[in-house]
Protein backbone atom coordinates (compact mmCIF):
# COMPACT_ATOMS: atom_id res chain seq x y z
CA UNK A 1 0.00 0.00 0.00
CA UNK A 2 1.41 3.15 -0.61
CA UNK A 3 1.09 6.08 2.12
CA UNK A 4 1.17 9.35 0.98
CA UNK A 5 -0.17 13.27 2.28
CA UNK A 6 -3.34 12.98 0.08
CA UNK A 7 -4.48 9.10 1.16
CA UNK A 8 -3.87 10.72 5.26
CA UNK A 9 -5.03 14.25 4.50
CA UNK A 10 -8.69 12.37 3.04
CA UNK A 11 -8.86 9.14 4.79
CA UNK A 12 -8.84 7.28 1.32
CA UNK A 13 -6.65 3.94 0.87
CA UNK A 14 -5.13 4.28 -2.61
CA UNK A 15 -3.81 7.92 -3.98
CA UNK A 16 -5.72 8.22 -6.56
CA UNK A 17 -8.81 10.23 -7.14
CA UNK A 18 -11.48 10.36 -9.97
CA UNK A 19 -11.80 13.83 -11.16
CA UNK A 20 -15.85 15.26 -11.49
CA UNK A 21 -16.37 15.04 -15.08
CA UNK A 22 -20.00 16.60 -16.80
CA UNK A 23 -22.62 14.18 -17.39
CA UNK A 24 -20.53 11.27 -16.34
CA UNK A 25 -19.79 11.63 -12.31
CA UNK A 26 -22.77 9.81 -11.04
CA UNK A 27 -23.10 7.80 -8.13
CA UNK A 28 -23.00 4.27 -9.89
CA UNK A 29 -18.68 5.22 -10.98
CA UNK A 30 -17.96 7.47 -8.11
CA UNK A 31 -19.48 4.59 -5.37
CA UNK A 32 -17.10 2.45 -7.13
CA UNK A 33 -14.41 4.45 -7.34
CA UNK A 34 -14.90 4.97 -3.27
CA UNK A 35 -15.43 0.97 -2.78
CA UNK A 36 -12.15 0.61 -4.59
CA UNK A 37 -10.02 3.01 -2.06
CA UNK A 38 -10.11 5.72 -4.05
CA UNK A 39 -11.63 9.11 -3.54
CA UNK A 40 -14.29 9.80 -6.24
CA UNK A 41 -16.49 12.65 -6.93
CA UNK A 42 -20.15 13.63 -8.29
CA UNK A 43 -20.18 16.11 -10.61
CA UNK A 44 -22.70 18.85 -9.09
CA UNK A 45 -23.81 20.73 -12.03
CA UNK A 46 -24.80 16.97 -14.02
CA UNK A 47 -27.85 16.98 -11.85
CA UNK A 48 -30.48 19.40 -12.90
CA UNK A 49 -30.94 21.20 -9.76
CA UNK A 50 -29.72 21.22 -5.89
CA UNK A 51 -32.53 19.05 -4.86
CA UNK A 52 -31.85 16.87 -7.50
CA UNK A 53 -27.84 16.59 -6.35
CA UNK A 54 -29.21 15.80 -2.55
CA UNK A 55 -30.70 12.73 -3.94
CA UNK A 56 -27.90 12.12 -6.07
CA UNK A 57 -25.95 12.14 -3.04
CA UNK A 58 -28.11 9.70 -0.99
CA UNK A 59 -28.21 7.46 -4.29
CA UNK A 60 -24.55 6.88 -3.95
CA UNK A 61 -24.28 7.09 -0.38
CA UNK A 62 -26.67 3.51 -0.36
CA UNK A 63 -24.05 1.93 -2.86
CA UNK A 64 -20.77 2.57 -0.22
CA UNK A 65 -19.90 3.37 2.89
CA UNK A 66 -16.71 4.64 1.57
CA UNK A 67 -15.60 8.21 1.68
CA UNK A 68 -16.74 10.02 -1.68
CA UNK A 69 -16.68 13.93 -2.85
CA UNK A 70 -18.37 16.47 -4.77
CA UNK A 71 -17.01 18.22 -7.65
CA UNK A 72 -18.34 22.21 -8.09
CA UNK A 73 -17.31 24.18 -10.89
CA UNK A 74 -17.60 28.19 -10.82
CA UNK A 75 -17.23 29.47 -14.39
CA UNK A 76 -18.17 32.78 -15.79
CA UNK A 77 -21.63 32.39 -17.31
CA UNK A 78 -24.35 34.84 -19.01
CA UNK A 79 -26.77 32.30 -16.88
CA UNK A 80 -25.12 31.47 -14.09
CA UNK A 81 -26.14 28.05 -12.02
CA UNK A 82 -27.15 28.73 -8.08
CA UNK A 83 -23.89 27.55 -7.02
CA UNK A 84 -24.47 29.17 -3.73
CA UNK A 85 -27.56 26.46 -3.31
CA UNK A 86 -25.42 23.76 -4.64
CA UNK A 87 -22.79 24.55 -2.30
CA UNK A 88 -25.52 24.79 0.79
CA UNK A 89 -26.57 21.49 -0.04
CA UNK A 90 -23.31 19.76 0.12
CA UNK A 91 -22.85 21.38 3.50
CA UNK A 92 -25.88 19.97 4.63
CA UNK A 93 -25.53 16.90 3.16
CA UNK A 94 -22.40 16.10 5.56
CA UNK A 95 -19.94 15.83 2.26
CA UNK A 96 -16.49 16.27 3.73
CA UNK A 97 -14.47 17.30 0.50
CA UNK A 98 -15.25 19.28 -2.65
CA UNK A 99 -13.32 19.39 -5.32
CA UNK A 100 -13.61 23.19 -7.26
CA UNK A 101 -13.00 24.70 -10.01
CA UNK A 102 -13.48 28.51 -11.08
CA UNK A 103 -11.55 31.90 -10.07
CA UNK A 104 -13.91 33.91 -8.07
CA UNK A 105 -14.31 31.34 -4.94
CA UNK A 106 -13.52 32.88 -1.82
CA UNK A 107 -16.89 33.46 -0.68
CA UNK A 108 -17.58 29.52 -1.55
CA UNK A 109 -14.18 28.56 0.37
CA UNK A 110 -15.04 30.52 3.59
CA UNK A 111 -18.24 28.68 3.63
CA UNK A 112 -16.60 25.46 2.77
CA UNK A 113 -13.94 26.00 5.58
CA UNK A 114 -16.62 26.99 8.36
CA UNK A 115 -18.38 23.99 7.65
CA UNK A 116 -15.36 22.15 8.08
CA UNK A 117 -15.24 20.76 4.24
CA UNK A 118 -12.16 19.93 3.06
CA UNK A 119 -11.21 21.70 -0.79
CA UNK A 120 -9.38 20.56 -3.37
CA UNK A 121 -8.66 22.78 -5.63
CA UNK A 122 -8.31 22.30 -10.05
CA UNK A 123 -5.46 24.53 -11.49
CA UNK A 124 -3.46 24.55 -14.65
CA UNK A 125 -0.74 27.22 -13.27
CA UNK A 126 1.25 27.52 -10.11
CA UNK A 127 0.67 31.17 -9.95
CA UNK A 128 -3.42 30.00 -9.31
CA UNK A 129 -2.24 27.16 -6.95
CA UNK A 130 -0.52 29.80 -4.96
CA UNK A 131 -3.38 31.81 -4.75
CA UNK A 132 -6.01 28.51 -4.24
CA UNK A 133 -3.50 27.84 -1.51
CA UNK A 134 -3.77 31.97 0.34
CA UNK A 135 -7.29 31.13 -0.03
CA UNK A 136 -7.87 28.31 2.43
CA UNK A 137 -7.21 25.13 -0.01
CA UNK A 138 -6.59 22.00 1.88
CA UNK A 139 -5.17 20.86 -1.03
CA UNK A 140 -3.99 21.39 -5.24
CA UNK A 141 -5.20 19.58 -8.65
CA UNK A 142 -2.62 20.44 -10.69
CA UNK A 143 -3.54 19.74 -14.40
CA UNK A 144 -0.90 19.30 -17.12
CA UNK A 145 -1.00 20.31 -20.79
CA UNK A 146 -1.81 16.79 -21.56
CA UNK A 147 -5.45 17.50 -20.02
CA UNK A 148 -8.62 16.43 -21.08
CA UNK A 149 -11.26 19.28 -20.80
CA UNK A 150 -9.63 22.67 -20.00
CA UNK A 151 -5.92 23.15 -19.95
CA UNK A 152 -5.75 26.68 -19.27
CA UNK A 153 -3.61 28.70 -21.52
CA UNK A 154 -0.14 28.12 -20.61
CA UNK A 155 0.87 24.73 -22.30
CA UNK A 156 3.01 23.61 -20.08
CA UNK A 157 3.19 19.86 -19.63
CA UNK A 158 2.95 17.67 -16.37
CA UNK A 159 6.55 16.92 -16.22
CA UNK A 160 7.51 20.87 -15.69
CA UNK A 161 4.31 21.82 -14.04
CA UNK A 162 3.93 19.00 -11.10
CA UNK A 163 7.66 19.63 -9.47
CA UNK A 164 7.48 23.96 -10.37
CA UNK A 165 4.06 23.20 -8.16
CA UNK A 166 5.86 20.70 -5.66
CA UNK A 167 8.62 23.34 -5.33
CA UNK A 168 6.22 26.23 -4.73
CA UNK A 169 3.63 24.66 -2.23
CA UNK A 170 3.59 23.34 1.14
CA UNK A 171 -0.61 21.70 0.58
CA UNK A 172 -0.51 18.34 -0.60
CA UNK A 173 -0.70 18.01 -4.62
CA UNK A 174 -2.68 15.24 -7.27
CA UNK A 175 -1.02 15.38 -10.25
CA UNK A 176 -3.55 15.39 -13.22
CA UNK A 177 -3.31 15.04 -17.17
CA UNK A 178 -1.87 11.60 -18.68
CA UNK A 179 -2.15 9.06 -16.11
CA UNK A 180 -3.52 5.90 -16.13
CA UNK A 181 -1.66 3.30 -15.08
CA UNK A 182 0.77 2.30 -12.83
CA UNK A 183 3.77 3.60 -14.50
CA UNK A 184 2.24 7.57 -14.03
CA UNK A 185 1.82 7.24 -10.48
CA UNK A 186 4.97 6.44 -9.45
CA UNK A 187 5.79 8.93 -11.72
CA UNK A 188 3.86 11.58 -10.39
CA UNK A 189 5.10 10.76 -6.93
CA UNK A 190 8.64 11.26 -8.04
CA UNK A 191 7.97 14.46 -9.43
CA UNK A 192 6.85 15.76 -5.69
CA UNK A 193 2.79 14.98 -5.99
CA UNK A 194 1.04 13.23 -3.91
CA UNK A 195 -1.23 11.59 -5.62
CA UNK A 196 -3.33 11.48 -9.13
CA UNK A 197 -6.28 12.53 -10.60
CA UNK A 198 -7.90 10.42 -13.45
CA UNK A 199 -10.82 11.13 -15.55
CA UNK A 200 -10.51 9.92 -19.33
CA UNK A 201 -9.11 6.15 -17.61
CA UNK A 202 -12.52 6.30 -15.63
CA UNK A 203 -14.63 6.92 -18.06
CA UNK A 204 -13.00 3.65 -19.80
CA UNK A 205 -14.68 1.18 -17.20
CA UNK A 206 -17.41 -0.73 -16.79
CA UNK A 207 -19.28 1.61 -14.37
CA UNK A 208 -18.59 4.20 -15.69
CA UNK A 209 -22.07 6.22 -17.04
CA UNK A 210 -21.72 6.26 -20.88
CA UNK A 211 -22.91 4.64 -24.11
CA UNK A 212 -20.22 1.93 -23.97
CA UNK A 213 -19.58 2.89 -28.07
CA UNK A 214 -17.05 5.88 -26.31
CA UNK A 215 -15.83 3.69 -23.88
CA UNK A 216 -14.23 1.57 -27.05
CA UNK A 217 -13.36 5.06 -28.97
CA UNK A 218 -10.85 5.47 -26.40
CA UNK A 219 -9.26 1.87 -26.64
CA UNK A 220 -9.20 2.35 -30.44
CA UNK A 221 -7.34 6.11 -30.58
CA UNK A 222 -4.25 7.05 -29.85
CA UNK A 223 -2.39 9.52 -27.79
CA UNK A 224 -2.71 12.07 -31.46
CA UNK A 225 -6.50 11.78 -31.58
CA UNK A 226 -7.72 14.63 -29.31
CA UNK A 227 -8.31 18.35 -31.14
CA UNK A 228 -7.15 21.70 -28.74
CA UNK A 229 -10.91 23.51 -29.80
CA UNK A 230 -11.62 27.23 -28.34
CA UNK A 231 -7.73 28.43 -28.49
CA UNK A 232 -9.04 31.69 -30.78
CA UNK A 233 -11.65 32.81 -28.06
CA UNK A 234 -8.88 32.09 -25.27
CA UNK A 235 -10.43 29.30 -23.61
CA UNK A 236 -8.77 25.96 -24.84
CA UNK A 237 -10.82 22.78 -24.01
CA UNK A 238 -9.06 19.39 -25.35
CA UNK A 239 -11.81 16.98 -26.85
CA UNK A 240 -11.52 13.50 -28.22
CA UNK A 241 -11.11 14.56 -32.06
CA UNK A 242 -14.24 14.05 -34.59
CA UNK A 243 -16.21 15.22 -36.66
CA UNK A 244 -18.00 18.46 -34.80
CA UNK A 245 -14.27 19.12 -33.17
CA UNK A 246 -12.65 19.61 -36.78
CA UNK A 247 -15.59 21.18 -37.77
CA UNK A 248 -15.10 23.73 -35.03
CA UNK A 249 -11.79 24.11 -35.67
CA UNK A 250 -12.69 24.80 -39.41
CA UNK A 251 -14.38 27.60 -38.01
CA UNK A 252 -12.32 28.69 -35.97
CA UNK A 253 -9.55 29.21 -38.72
CA UNK A 254 -12.17 31.17 -40.58
CA UNK A 255 -12.33 33.61 -37.26
CA UNK A 256 -16.07 33.18 -36.57
CA UNK A 257 -17.27 34.53 -33.41
CA UNK A 258 -18.07 31.50 -30.66
CA UNK A 259 -22.13 32.55 -31.46
CA UNK A 260 -21.31 30.69 -34.52
CA UNK A 261 -19.63 27.70 -33.15
CA UNK A 262 -21.86 27.42 -30.30
CA UNK A 263 -24.72 25.35 -31.26
CA UNK A 264 -21.84 22.70 -32.50
CA UNK A 265 -20.76 22.21 -28.94
CA UNK A 266 -23.48 22.74 -26.86
CA UNK A 267 -23.68 20.68 -23.38
CA UNK A 268 -27.09 18.81 -23.82
CA UNK A 269 -25.87 17.85 -27.52
CA UNK A 270 -22.74 16.38 -26.05
CA UNK A 271 -25.17 14.93 -23.36
CA UNK A 272 -27.06 13.06 -26.50
CA UNK A 273 -23.67 11.54 -28.02
CA UNK A 274 -22.86 10.14 -24.60
CA UNK A 275 -26.42 8.38 -23.95
CA UNK A 276 -27.42 7.26 -27.75
CA UNK A 277 -23.76 5.74 -28.17
CA UNK A 278 -23.02 8.48 -31.96
CA UNK A 279 -19.70 9.58 -31.20
CA UNK A 280 -20.05 12.50 -33.82
CA UNK A 281 -23.24 13.74 -32.08
CA UNK A 282 -20.84 16.31 -30.42
CA UNK A 283 -18.11 17.10 -28.47
CA UNK A 284 -16.93 15.30 -25.89
CA UNK A 285 -13.84 15.39 -23.73
CA UNK A 286 -10.74 13.42 -23.56
CA UNK A 287 -7.14 13.57 -22.65
CA UNK A 288 -4.03 12.59 -24.68
CA UNK A 289 -3.81 9.30 -21.89
CA UNK A 290 -6.11 7.79 -24.42
CA UNK A 291 -2.88 6.89 -25.92
CA UNK A 292 -2.28 4.34 -22.77
CA UNK A 293 -6.08 3.30 -22.63
CA UNK A 294 -6.05 -0.69 -24.09
CA UNK A 295 -9.14 -2.10 -22.06
CA UNK A 296 -12.39 -1.38 -20.20
CA UNK A 297 -11.96 -3.22 -16.81
CA UNK A 298 -14.15 -2.83 -13.54
CA UNK A 299 -13.04 0.15 -11.46
CA UNK A 300 -11.72 -2.10 -8.91
CA UNK A 301 -9.16 -3.73 -11.27
CA UNK A 302 -8.28 -0.60 -12.76
CA UNK A 303 -7.76 0.80 -9.36
CA UNK A 304 -5.99 -2.67 -7.60
CA UNK A 305 -3.62 -3.03 -11.35
CA UNK A 306 -2.32 0.88 -11.08
CA UNK A 307 -1.32 0.23 -7.16
CA UNK A 308 0.29 -3.19 -7.84
CA UNK A 309 1.99 -1.84 -10.92
CA UNK A 310 2.85 1.19 -9.31
CA UNK A 311 4.54 -0.58 -6.13
CA UNK A 312 6.55 -2.89 -8.78
CA UNK A 313 8.14 0.20 -10.40
CA UNK A 314 9.00 1.66 -7.36
CA UNK A 315 10.54 -1.61 -5.51
CA UNK A 316 11.60 -3.63 -8.30
CA UNK A 317 12.28 -1.64 -11.16
CA UNK A 318 13.97 1.90 -9.71
CA UNK A 319 15.43 0.31 -6.79
CA UNK A 320 17.29 -2.37 -8.89
CA UNK A 321 18.91 0.74 -10.16
CA UNK A 322 20.91 2.00 -7.31
CA UNK A 323 23.97 1.06 -6.89
CA UNK A 324 26.23 1.35 -3.24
Amino acid sequence: MIKTRFTETFGVRHPIAQGGMMWVGRAELVSAVANAGALGFLTALTQPTPDALAAEIERTRQMTDQPFGVNLTMLPSINPPPYAEYRQVIIDSGINVVETVGVDVQDHFDAFRAAGVRIIHKCTAVRHALKAERMGADAISIDGFECAGHPGEDDVPGLILIPAAANRLSIPILASGGFGDGRGLAAALALGADGINMGTRFCATEEAPLHPNFKQAMVDQDERATDLIFRTYRNSARVARNLVSQEVLRLEREGQPFETVAPLVKGLRGREGLENGDINHGIWTAGQVQGLIEDVPSVRVLIDRIVDSAEAVIRERLSAMLQD
